[in-house]
């Protein structure tokens, strides 16, 4: 047999563990994974050295806000989608929540913002991309639109239990069954409404309102309760929950024990909770401001829990959360108090080495269970049986990656529509060096070599109980 590619000379995380093997590639997929030497070279038509680097399945970035393109900027989610193949990242799906640029008019009906999403990025990406919906309290007849949105290949949907734009509970708790009949998946933004305007109002009739009084606001109580209220409902209906950014063991503690039950909840957190703590929002309020997301960082002990959960399965994703706000711009600083500062941090392509660096090089979690979390795991759960893992039949996205690579990263390096990164001055072990898309390269020796559009939307399907 004649392949397109052989990738040899590396150590790949197979599904079973970390084994050397060569692997070669045909019509884009996987089509054999032997022990080294055993395939000839001279059977491809081209050879990937991995010598002395670790093969990894592509990274799958299930959580990202990237802004669709606009006449004033029609280059940020193409932008967005190179710094995460730079990343290591060869899928990932974004929300159209409001803010991501889908305009008002589609805005009102979860249709409408399905289609003008779908056709505002088409050809836009240099990796594979997926819409998961946001649904709203100002869309008309959210659910009625469940089939064509799942006909469009969009099974997830994402519902926030705050913001203006937040649903009721006793909308959101039927709402989770509702979906899961339809074919589909619920993801939500679990934070007690009616305790957290009070703690708002509190701060602000005390007159804390810097960007650092962020985090006195959203204490782990609030998301705690939030979470227990949707853990609750899932159980009621029977649904499958997503419960997005987890960040603390206050809230980690009624998902972990509705999994233990059998409950179908899914817990996913984020690279800035497992490196970063509350002390950043005693910086300057310049500084602060850099680090005002929903939920904000927490404590170390709750990073260290989120490590533990991550290394034992009761935390099943790691993604980014990613939202390209600049400081100059969206994140720009002129006093307003924090109630009036966007949420949200960039880190498309920060996934990989971050969690390379604090979790596999510290031994906090193997190699395995890195390519479970951040590639196998969400591929299954989202819809993706082609992605996610280096198996014969799947699609040959792979990263060349270099354990041993040292680096600082700088905001300066990175290639997203950002102007920071929450990151800066981190040393991290780890880097990529290569990023094949379907067996074609991306990504190579830190130069980028695919074009425009060379991504393909996903029209994905959730498999039963996902």
């Amino acid at each position: 047999m004649t392949f397109d590619l052989l990738v040899r000379g590396g150590t790949a995380v197979l599904p079973t563990g970390p084994r050397p093997v060569d692997i070669a590639v045909a019509g884009g997929r996987i089509a054999a994974i032997e022990d080294p030497g055993v395939v000839r070279g001279d059977t491809a038509q081209r050879v990937a050295d991995a010598d002395g680097l670790l093969v990894l399945p592509g990274v799958i970035d299930v959580h990202t806000h990237t802004r669709i393109p606009s006449e004033e900027e029609p280059t940020r989610f193409f932008q967005d989608s190179v710094a995460a193949a730079f990343g290591g990242t060869t899928t990932f799906l974004s929300f159209n929540n409001p803010g991501t640029g889908i305009s008002a008019e589609a805005q009102r009906t979860l249709r409408g913002g399905i289609d003008e999403w779908l056709a505002r990025t088409a050809g836009e990406s240099v990796i594979d991309y997926g819409l998961s919906a946001v649904i709203t309290a100002q869309q008309d007849d959210p659910l009625g639109h469940l089939q064509h949105a799942i006909g469009r290949g969009v099974p997830t949907f994402k519902a926030f239990m705050v913001y203006e734009f937040g649903i009721d509970p006793a909308r959101l708790a039927p709402m989770l069954g509702q979906v899961a009949r339809a074919g589909g998946m619920l993801e939500l933004h679990c934070e007690d409404r009616s305790s957290l305007d009070r703690g708002i109002a509190a701060l602000v009739a005390n007159g804390r309102t810097r960007p650092g009084d962020h985090a006195a606001s959203r204490p782990t109580g609030v998301e705690a309760d939030g979470t227990a209220q949707a853990v609750g409902w899932a159980v009621t209906e029977n649904a499958p929950l997503y419960v997005v950014h987890l960040s603390c063991a206050d809230a980690l503690a009624p998902a972990a024990a509705a999994k233990k039950a059998g409950a179908s909840v899914y817990v996913e957190t984020c690279p800035h909770f497992l490196t970063q703590d509350a002390s950043q929002y005693e910086a300057s309020d310049e500084e602060a401001i850099r680090f005002v997301v929903s939920p904000p960082f927490r404590r170390v002990r709750d990073r260290d829990a989120l490590w533990a959960g991550l290394a034992d399965g009761t935390v099943d994703v790691v993604a980014t959360d990613h939202v390209p706000d600049r400081l100059t711009v969206e994140k720009r600083y002129t006093g307003q108090p924090f109630t009036e500062i966007s949420n949200g941090a960039p880190g498309i392509e920060t996934l990989l080495t971050v969690v390379y660096s604090e979790g596999v090089a510290t031994g906090r979690i193997t190699l395995q269970r890195m390519s479970e979390i951040l590639s196998a795991t969400p591929a299954r759960l989202f819809g993706m049986p082609d992605k996610g893992a280096i198996e014969i039949g799947r699609d040959a996205d792979l990263v060349l990656f270099d354990p041993f690579a040292r680096r600082t990263i700088r905001a300066e390096d990175l290639h997203h529509t950002s102007d920071y990164t929450p990151y800066e001055g981190m040393s991290v072990q780890g880097a990529v060096r290569a990023v094949l898309l379907r067996g074609e390269e991306v990504i190579r020796d830190g130069e980028l070599v695919a074009g425009r559009g060379v991504g393909r939307y996903l029209e994905r399907r959730l498999t039963a109980g996902t």
